[in-house]
């Protein structure tokens, strides 16, 4: 599955980093592209939406839509 989520408070690389980190977390074999400029993070994984939308929110960080 492959989710595209808007996650406006990510800000650097070092939050792309941060957000990646806390996502391979619950599924180790994810792909995570997190681009701090669009403020876009695609993620194509097995883990549910919900499971990847609580790690990111865990992590710190707001995800919109």
């Amino acid at each position: 599955m492959t989710l595209q989520l808007k996650v406006p408070d990510m800000a650097c690389s070092a939050c792309s980093d941060t957000i990646a980190k806390a996502i391979k977390a619950i599924d180790s074999t994810a792909t995570v592209q997190a681009d701090p400029k669009t403020k876009l993070v695609e993620v194509d994984t097995q883990a549910s939406e919900a499971a990847i939308r609580s790690a990111i929110t865990t992590a710190g960080y707001t995800i919109s839509g």
